[in-house]
């Protein structure tokens, strides 16, 4: 079976192409935060919104 192109050009593109550095994250990791969303909801039992119910005033 006839491939396309030759093997000897394989990665060609990707190998002249210049490295970049990473950015910086400016959230914290999916899993984490998904770990803290629960830890709020479930375990403490906080309603989310700004306005917490303790800290209400009347």
């Amino acid at each position: 079976m006839p491939t396309h192109g030759s093997l000897t050009k394989a990665g060609k593109v990707r190998g002249q192409t210049p490295k970049i550095q990473p950015r910086e994250r400016d959230s914290p990791i999916t899993k984490l935060r998904n770990k803290n969303n629960f830890e709020k909801r479930f375990e403490k039992k906080r309603s989310p919104g700004q306005r917490k119910e303790d800290k209400r005033r009347r």
